[in-house]
């Protein structure tokens, strides 16, 4: 009986170690976690280290996995990063019941992961155009990142600004947009190429929050009046992030007069159809208060009263 014991446990291990030889890990290389930073409980920024060199277009995508019971379970996540910097930088939302995100929520400095040698995507800056309209929820804002930093990088290294970038940014409450908002609305201060618009859409729960409120869809129009040189003709537009949000303004772009091929999309989930009629529920709010807007009074609107700024818009093109 001791034997037949022995023998089983012998069997179980070949077993195992066959099926993790077995595991399509040939087009993987591994990186490692080298920094984490949780911004809230279900938001967080990773920087890993690849093992071997990575290249890349700003906006694409790379595909992470981790091994969960002999078998790889892989997800894809837009780079925060731009191709020169050394480390691979992710900003990622924890679904509480997902396949892999609750493991990478396990991990710690030093822990490694798999990742897809072959980095892709098509949500790249579209180079017909100088003017790009960028739309995002929350972690949406990563491809915008990759190309503003690359851009940044260029121009650091001598080059002329090539691209002007007018970046809505939303979420329900100013943490939720982390160290990016710190980030981008430093940079929004010292170039004009860069013009950073960050709105809350509970401002109830975020008493300290002097910016714009309101969800991107409510206030996208608004920015598109006052930017007179981001016009149909002239401008890119990009939504990424929540499909509500993508379905919501692809309707005010093309009223605005975007013709299809200049408004380029990319979902983080496929939204469930029960979702598509209505949103979440929320608790009873009060009345919010009078929204600030980021336009400097100079800018504004026929009629607009101006209040604190928070950004900037980019010059008209008689200022250039």
């Amino acid at each position: 009986m001791e034997q037949e014991v022995r023998f089983y446990r012998a069997c179980k291990r070949f077993l195992s170690t066959d099926r993790k030889i077995a595991m399509p890990t040939a087009k993987f290389c591994r990186v490692r976690l080298v920094e984490r930073i949780d911004f809230t409980d279900d938001l967080a920024l990773f920087r890993f280290e690849p093992e071997e060199p990575v290249t890349f277009t700003p906006g694409q995508y790379a595909t992470l996995a981790l091994e969960v019971e002999g078998k790889l379970v892989p997800r894809a996540y837009s780079i925060v990063s731009a191709p020169h910097e050394p480390l691979l930088e992710f900003f990622i939302e924890l679904v509480p019941h997902g396949k892999l995100t609750p493991r990478i929520w396990e991990l710690r400095e030093g822990d490694e992961m798999w990742m897809r040698r072959k980095i892709v995507g098509h949500f790249t800056l579209e180079t017909q155009r100088t003017r790009h309209l960028m739309l995002a929820t929350v972690t949406g804002i990563a491809p915008y990142l990759s190309m503003i930093r690359a851009q940044r990088h260029a121009v650091e290294r001598g080059e002329s600004p090539s691209h002007r970038f007018l970046v809505i940014h939303g979420a329900s409450r100013s943490q939720e947009l982390g160290l990016y908002l710190r980030e981008l609305r430093q940079l929004s201060e010292e170039v004009d190429w860069l013009t950073y618009i960050p709105t809350v859409s509970r401002p109830w729960e975020d008493p300290e929050w002097p910016g714009e409120t309101g969800r991107v869809d409510d206030i996208v129009r608004k920015y598109l009046d006052a930017a007179e040189d981001f016009t149909p003709e002239t401008t890119v537009a990009y939504a990424c992030g929540h499909p509500q949000m993508i379905e919501n303004v692809r309707g005010i772009l093309r009223r605005a007069g975007f013709a299809d091929e200049f408004i380029r999309e990319e979902q983080y989930f496929v939204q469930k159809s029960s979702e598509k009629t209505t949103r979440k529920a929320a608790q009873p709010q009060p009345s919010p208060a009078p929204k600030p807007t980021a336009v400097p009074a100079d800018r504004l609107p026929p009629g607009a009263r101006p209040i604190p700024t928070v950004g900037k818009l980019p010059p008209r093109p008689d200022s250039k």
